[in-house]
């Protein structure tokens, strides 16, 4: 099992920066993908972005161009490096190990407590 806590996240203007972290214990060696996810009231958890340990990345249509994600293998943290935030960004994020399946990364660890990320107009 591998375990994350979240945190980086804030109160910031629309056009304005933030960068998360994701810091990951437990059985971390057996993970190959991890990504960063954020949850839209009413919705399921939405993938933002995500990376390989090979550094393979994938990005939502919504914030690419303006996330870049990260990681960190030797410490066994993640990043998110968030550009240009959109009031539409605010949102708690998470993130997860995962795995791709016909187009589609699917969370495979229990769910962090996240961080909160506020974008004001």
């Amino acid at each position: 099992q591998v375990r994350f806590v979240e945190s980086g996240g804030g109160l910031v203007q629309a056009g304005g920066s933030l960068r998360l972290s994701c810091a990951a214990s437990g059985s971390t060696s057996r993970i190959n993908t991890m990504g960063w996810y954020r949850q839209v009231p009413g919705k399921p958890r939405e993938l933002v972005a995500a990376i390989s340990r090979r550094g393979s990345t994938n990005y939502a249509d919504s914030v690419k161009g303006r996330f870049t994600i990260s990681g960190d293998n030797a410490k066994d943290i993640m990043y998110l490096q968030m550009n240009s935030l959109k009031p539409e960004d605010t949102d708690v994020y998470y993130c997860n190990t995962g795995e791709w399946y016909s187009g589609t990364y699917y969370p495979i660890d229990y769910w962090g407590p996240g961080t909160q990320v506020t974008v004001s107009s």
